[in-house]
């Protein structure tokens, strides 16, 4: 083994600051998720595990994860080059935000990029009649997509579904969606930001109207997903690119998970730190992402005063 493999071998679990992305559906007071923004537009998303987030802990803290990634790749995700596999994000919408459509993996390679955007929502927050938008009508054809989105009705072809607390939905590529306000999301999905937009509600932002129809898909697999009680946690959803679990820990206990996957912890609630043998704890704090690297072969969070997390983690290799 060299010597920077021997030290990349040593990366131990570290802490991001979110970074925050302002947009015109989203809220000036995220509170109690986070204190401050440091923006004074709206802000829709807090990216945890974004490739700008910057790390707070440890021997790498003020490099972006991009940066970590790139320079530890064996380390961080087993290969040298690409990047974290997953995006995770909390949405803030305060209004609706556009009817819109992602890449397949094949049609983002025909692109030029490296993958595609399957994602999933957990709902953190919701508002009585809070509801998201899950594909097409059955027999909604895409001229008849085309021309409603030419009349402003193209929200009378999708299938609105209600959501409550608790529920885990799944949004394979290629389903066309939109999130109504009221809801708090936490989003696991692809490192992709394509998105084509479809219907935005007379807001003056560009549209993608022919790219939307090429890669979207009248039928899909999205919908709601059963979560699952497995040994000591909750399985909530379990897809091709990623899987979700919660875990909570009452006050003073601690919990041990295995590692070799790409991972990150996000609290949802309360604090726990974040141990892996031969470095310094990590504190694991709400509305904030831990990172495992796929170096490390298990870790233990433990908590005084009670935490709930959620594991996000992709597939090894």
């Amino acid at each position: 083994m060299t010597t920077e493999e021997s030290k990349s071998a040593r990366l131990g679990p570290f802490r991001l600051a979110p970074w925050f992305s302002p947009r015109p559906w989203g809220r000036m007071d995220l509170r109690p998720w986070y204190q401050e923004t440091g923006k004074s537009e709206p802000v829709g998303e807090a990216w945890l595990t974004g490739p700008e987030s910057i790390v707070e802990t440890g021997a790498l803290a003020g490099n972006t994860l991009a940066a970590v990634v790139e320079k530890n790749g064996l380390a961080m995700v087993g290969a040298d080059g690409g990047e974290f596999p997953l995006l995770v994000k909390l949405l803030f919408p305060n209004d609706k935000l556009s009817v819109q459509v992602h890449p397949d993996d094949a049609h983002a390679q025909a692109m030029g990029q490296p993958r595609g955007k399957t994602e999933c929502w957990y709902v953190l927050e919701a508002e009585p009649g809070a509801a998201i938008a899950l594909g097409l009508r059955e027999g909604a054809s895409p001229d008849a997509v085309r021309e409603a989105i030419g009349r402003g009705t193209l929200e009378e072809l999708m299938q609105w579904v209600p959501v409550d607390v608790g529920d885990m939905v799944f949004v394979d590529a290629g389903t066309v969606h939109a999130i109504g306000p009221g809801v708090v999301l936490l989003e696991t999905q692809q490192t992709c930001d394509i998105t084509f937009r479809m219907y935005d509600y007379g807001r003056p932002r560009e549209l993608h109207v022919e790219q939307a129809l090429k890669v979207m898909r009248t039928g899909t697999d999205a919908g709601k997903v059963a979560a699952r009680e497995m040994n000591g946690f909750t399985r909530l959803i379990e897809q091709k690119y990623f899987t979700v679990d919660r875990y909570d820990v009452a006050a003073g206990d601690a919990t041990t998970m295995d590692g070799g996957v790409p991972t990150c912890l996000v609290a949802l609630r309360g604090t726990a730190q974040v141990d892996w043998r031969g470095t310094e704890p990590v504190e694991l704090r709400t509305g904030q992402a831990v990172v495992v690297p796929v170096s490390m072969d298990q870790v233990i969070v433990r908590s005084d005063d009670g935490v709930s997390f959620v594991r996000c983690f992709a597939p090894a290799g």
